[in-house]
C-alpha cells in the first residue's frame, strides 16, 4: 500500500508545507499539490490535507506532519491485515 498524501495549495502558508515537505522525502509516499481540494472553509483556518481521500486536520505543520504519519500507520496496518485474511 502506498499512501497518497494531496496539499491545497492555498493552504500551504498557514502550516501545511512543512508537512508536504517532509513527506516528499518519503520514498513510500506518494505526495500531490493541487490549486483546490474544494475544503475552502477549511483551508481559512487550519493546515490539512488529505490522505488517501480522509481529511487530515491539525493546528500546526508539526502537528499535520504527525498526524498524517499516525494515519498512515494505521492504514498500513489495515492493510496488513487485510493481506493476512487473503484480501
Amino acid at each position: 500500500m502506498r499512501p497518497m498524501v494531496e496539499f491545497c495549495a492555498s493552504n500551504l502558508g498557514i502550516g501545511s508545507e512543512l508537512a508536504k515537505k517532509a513527506l516528499e522525502e518519503e520514498p513510500d509516499v506518494d505526495v500531490l499539490e493541487y490549486g483546490c481540494l474544494g475544503n475552502c472553509g477549511q483551508c481559512f483556518v487550519q493546515p490539512y490535507a488529505l490522505v488517501n481521500g480522509t481529511l487530515i486536520v491539525a493546528d500546526t505543520g508539526e502537528e499535520l506532519l504527525a498526524a498524517i504519519r499516525t494515519h498512515i500507520t494505521t492504514l498500513k496496518k489495515e492493510d496488513e491485515e487485510w493481506k493476512k485474511l487473503g484480501f
